[in-house]
């Protein structure tokens, strides 16, 4: 039986006792402090020497009802995980050398943590750990190192170690109380997951991304507050930003979201339209009600760290709530932000400031609610005739082609008639053929193809019926494998948005078939 007494005054305790006893050992039973400190700092020491598996128990600030189930335990310790900021650890090779490790270590198995609320036994502050031998050898020991970097190698340190039967299963019945607990809860899978994602982290300037037809769109989001302060995004809202953000890419992304309330449009729309003003120079305008401007600046801030300026009449007023005053409504021009927030109510009231946003230039217009811009009268027997536009929809035709992308959002697209939803449909073709076709599109007659798409006519299955409907606008081939053979054989790319309508007089009969293939949703 031998006892040592260890102090980083006399010696560097990472060489005299960690990587002396760890060499040759065949397991390790560590009671640490605080899991995320802990967690970030072990793989720099010299656990990769023992044979077998390492255990490491760890406190946190988990309350009891986080870990009452596992998916709250993930979501939990995802959040305790993200306020670290582990992202600042990252930035070095150093650094993500250390995080590859790390990963290494979780992915194998060999590395095994649990962490435990601070409730369960009031915060663990003791530190202890046991490490044995093939031979039956085994030590203990108990001090004030706990499992990090700098307490093995830079801080003042004491450490009393135990080699003798009594002493090594004293601290391993407390190790094994702490593992057992039913509070004790596993790693969740997301931190190991963004412990990869630290390893491989890179900086990209903003000029090398834009060039990048392939970057990832996730690339610029990952880190936001909505990623790192709360759960992330839900799968229909990363389905819709990536969707908007390809089509942007391609050359401009016109979509009606229609999410019923509560489903996040505002998180939705914001973040598409920050990855579309990531790849130009232009500024994005957002439309919503004087009501909702408010909510809108916040949600900006603290969901996404995009900065807005929100137009008061006389000033912009930043995220922060700091006034920028302007002298008349040509200030309306200078918005402090990329991103400008301006009350629909000023455009219904006929304001001044549409002449000044008319003669402006956008990356992406947004308008939320848009189910306000709409015709002033419905007539469900005359649909041929021109629609008068109420004041909001009329600008909006009016800036869209002034925008190289156009998001509209409104959780009841129809609320009196369908040619409601035909009508945002039009807004967004104004100046833009990849929406409803050109001028000699079926789609631009609301009385021929809104009985279609509702189901109530339908067109035979020839293909020389349905292919003026296909044609005009032809369907990127995003839309499908069928769309992408379509265009392959046509000899078209994505950026034509009108096929020629004589070229079914030359199609040969595997392409009619294919064309076949494209068209059941307008035979019924």
């Amino acid at each position: 039986m031998t006892v040592l007494r260890h102090s980083s005054r006399r010696d560097k305790l990472d060489v005299s006792l960690l990587n002396a006893r760890l060499s040759g050992a065949v397991s390790y039973d560590r009671i640490a402090g605080y899991f995320r400190s802990s967690l970030l700092e072990v793989a720099g020491e010299a656990i990769e020497n023992v044979a077998g598996k390492v255990r490491v128990v760890c406190n946190s600030d988990l309350e009891p009802a986080d870990v009452e189930t596992a998916k709250a335990a993930q979501q939990a310790m995802r959040q305790s995980w993200c306020a670290s900021t582990p992202e600042k650890l990252a930035t070095t090779d150093a650094g993500r050398g250390r995080f590859a490790r790390l990963f290494d270590l979780l992915i194998s198995g060999k590395l095994e943590v649990r962490v435990l609320p601070d409730e369960a036994f009031g915060l663990v502050h003791g530190k202890a750990g046991v490490i044995r031998y093939g031979d039956s050898r085994a030590t203990s020991f108990l001090g004030s190192v706990n499992e990090s970097l700098s307490a093995w190698k830079l801080n003042y340190e004491l450490m009393w170690e135990d080699d003798s039967a009594e002493a090594v299963d004293w601290v391993q019945t407390e190790f094994e109380a702490l593992w057992g607990h039913p509070l004790a809860v596993p790693l969740a899978d997301f931190i190991v997951q963004d412990v990869k994602r630290l390893a491989d982290r890179q900086e990209t300037p903003l000029e090398d991304w834009r060039r990048d037809a392939q970057a990832n769109p996730a690339s610029a989001a990952v880190e936001s507050p909505v990623y790192r302060q709360e759960f992330g995004l839900w799968a229909h809202q990363k389905y819709f930003v990536k969707l908007a953000f390809d089509a942007h890419r391609r050359g401009t992304a016109r979509f009606v979201l229609a999410d019923q309330v509560g489903l996040g449009k505002t998180v939705q729309l914001a973040l598409a339209a920050l990855l579309m003003a990531l790849t130009g120079d232009k500024p994005v305008l957002i439309l919503v009600p004087k009501q909702l401007m408010t909510q809108w600046q916040d949600e900006l801030r603290d969901l996404l760290g995009i900065p807005s300026a929100a137009w008061l009449g006389d000033a912009w007023r930043d995220e922060q709530g700091i006034e920028h005053p302007v002298i008349g409504p040509e200030g309306v021009r200078r918005c402090p932000r990329r991103f400008g927030i301006v009350s629909q109510g000023l455009v219904v009231a006929g304001n001044e400031i549409v002449t000044h946003l008319l003669g402006m230039s956008f990356e992406c217009v947004i308008c939320d609610e848009s189910h306000r811009a709409r015709r002033k009268k419905i007539d469900p027997k005359d649909l041929t005739s021109r629609p008068e536009y109420n004041n909001l929809a009329a600008f909006l035709a009016q800036i869209s082609p002034r925008t190289k992308s156009m998001l509209l959002a409104t959780a009841t697209p129809v609320q009196l008639h369908p040619i409601e939803a035909w009508d945002l449909l039009a807004i967004l073709s104004a100046g833009n053929e990849a929406v409803l076709g050109n001028d000699w599109s079926e789609w631009r007659k609301p009385e021929y193809c809104l009985p279609v798409v509702m189901g109530e006519e339908a067109l035979s299955g020839d293909v020389f019926e349905a292919w003026p409907w296909v044609h005009n606008p032809l369907p990127p081939r995003s839309e499908g494998a069928n769309f992408r053979l379509l265009r392959q054989r046509l000899e078209l790319d994505d950026a034509a948005n009108v096929a020629p309508g004589d070229a079914i007089a030359n199609m040969t009969g595997p392409t009619k078939t294919l064309l076949a293939q494209v068209i059941p949703f307008l035979v019924r």
